[in-house]
């Protein structure tokens, strides 16, 4: 059976990543960092229907949890297929003038680092050089890697700008390995991660300038997801989906 691994699957974009991994026939590995309870609650909704996963505590924005991670990950299922870079943070909306170097720290610790460090380890199990057959890495980036997010995001638009770089560099790195690297890019999602920024009705507010007029589910952009994470994108590698209502 193919696993995946999707990092901050307890809630909203990786638990939606999670549920309907697991009805694509995929065993799920479920991170978390903190939110336990909800992490367990995405196992048993899996386990009810049949499926087979397992939560996994790390924070993967540091290298001995992502390295304890993925040995936990090996022991439980024996072999990775598929990697999703789902976990991120976002903070309160400022003005670059007003964001300390600390915050800037934290935000690519947890949205860029994160992703070098799983890309990393996901590559020594499923590249055919350690032993492994091939597989996909599948990155969630952000629209504001675009449109660089300003006078609310700057740096965690920065933070996935340098996902796209190394999205679009690690897939020609391995290409050649039958590996295939792509991302998404969500934005006007409902989840909690607006509340975090400050404004948990940021969507409601902007909403007439999105041309579809609403904010998008999870579920749509986990289908995305799995679309790249399948061998139903077996000729794409080094290319992004926008799910952002046509911004």
């Amino acid at each position: 059976m193919k696993t995946i691994l999707i990092t901050g699957a307890s809630r909203g974009i990786g638990a939606a990543t999670a549920r309907l991994a697991a009805e694509r026939g995929f065993s799920v590995a479920v991170n978390y960092n903190k939110r336990k309870e909800e992490a367990e609650k995405v196992v048993e909704a899996i386990k009810q229907k049949g499926g087979h996963a397992k939560a996994f505590q790390a924070d993967v924005s540091k290298e001995g949890d992502v390295l304890r991670l993925f040995e936990e990950v090996d022991t439980e299922f024996g072999s990775l297929t598929t990697l999703v870079n789902n976990a991120g943070i976002l903070e309160k909306q400022y003005l670059l003038e007003n964001i300390t170097s600390q915050r800037w720290q934290r935000i690519f610790e947890a949205n860029t680092l994160s992703v070098f460090l799983c890309c990393r380890e996901a590559i020594k199990r499923i590249s055919p050089k350690y032993g492994g057959s091939g597989g996909t890495i599948v990155n969630v980036s952000s629209i504001a890697s675009r449109t660089g997010a300003p006078f609310e995001y700057i740096d965690y638009a920065a933070s996935k700008g340098a996902v796209d770089s190394l999205t679009i560099g690690l897939s020609r790195e391995l290409a050649d390995e039958n590996i295939r690297v792509n991302a998404v890019r969500p934005a006007f999602i409902h989840t909690d991660i607006h509340a975090s920024g400050g404004e948990p009705n940021r969507i409601e507010r902007i909403k007439e300038a999105i041309p579809l007029k609403r904010g998008g589910l999870s579920s749509e952009v986990a289908e995305a997801i799995l679309w790249l994470a399948t061998e139903q994108s077996s000729y794409s590698t080094g290319i992004f989906i926008d799910v952002s209502g046509g911004r």
